[in-house]
């Protein structure tokens, strides 16, 4: 049976004031909500986490939800955190979920940014295609990988955004993500949370010209959580949280903050 694995993180304030976990969306890694982080310093304790795949966190063969919340409470529980909340997007959305229902008793409240705990087709598809035919051994830099990536993905900013896994090596470059690892678990990654509950608050925020998240979603989030709030930032779509930060950041904190 796999088990977890301590992820690769970064903190920011003070460990002595209350814990909040972030979590990236898939192809992210833990500087994808830093922009929350610094706003939320001075009042919590920031933990931010690669999950496995992602980052500089290990590279493993299986990527069930229970499995990633379970990497995230390993990592917490080496930072001798007792109880916290949690701030996913995307995939980390879903991965803040299972690892609420599976610990009611360690997760005070959660945030879950434009995401439901439903399967998604495969919308990932061209892009993990694109990454896996980037030739590696034709790059002599950054812009030669936006080349090639181009032929496939014609937005800027999403090439700008995967290209952030790519890292330079004393052979050459290489990608931070395990493609192929993510490419075999993609079914997975876009299916569903396992079923469960989770009483404690919950805030659902969702980008106003995204369609991860709608009113069909409705029965399967009160199955599982009985305390919801849901916010709408117009103007935006899935990447909500970069392209409003302030809004959302402000939304994230005044939810924190409430009694």
């Amino acid at each position: 049976m796999a088990e977890s694995v301590t992820l690769e993180y970064q903190t920011l304030g003070d460990a002595q004031k209350p814990a909040v976990v972030l979590i990236h969306g898939l192809f992210g890694d833990k500087d994808n909500l830093k922009s929350l982080a610094r706003d939320l310093q001075d009042d919590y304790y920031c933990i931010m986490v690669d999950a496995r795949n992602h980052g500089d966190s290990p590279h493993c063969a299986e990527m069930t939800y229970n499995l990633m919340a379970a990497d995230v409470l390993t990592t917490v529980d080496a930072l001798d955190v007792q109880q916290f909340a949690v701030v996913g997007h995307s995939m980390g959305g879903k991965i803040a979920m299972q690892l609420a229902m599976d610990n009611p008793n360690r997760v005070t409240r959660a945030v879950f940014a434009d995401i439901a705990p439903a399967d998604y087709d495969g919308t990932h598809d061209d892009i993990l295609t694109a990454l896996q035919q980037v030739d590696l051994q034709q790059i002599s830099s950054r812009s030669d990988a936006d080349k090639q990536l181009a032929k496939s993905i014609s937005t800027q900013g999403v090439r700008q955004f995967l290209l952030k896994n790519l890292r330079k090596t004393d052979a050459g470059y290489e990608w931070r993500l395990n493609i192929n690892g993510l490419i075999d678990q993609y079914s997975r990654i876009a299916g569903n949370v396992s079923d469960g509950q989770y009483d404690g608050p919950v805030l659902f925020i969702k980008g106003g010209d995204s369609n991860y998240l709608t009113e069909a979603h409705r029965d399967a989030i009160t199955q599982r959580f009985s305390d919801v709030d849901v916010k709408v930032i117009e103007g935006t779509g899935h990447w909500l949280h970069a392209e409003k930060p302030r809004i959302f950041n402000r939304l994230v904190a005044d939810f924190l903050a409430a009694d």
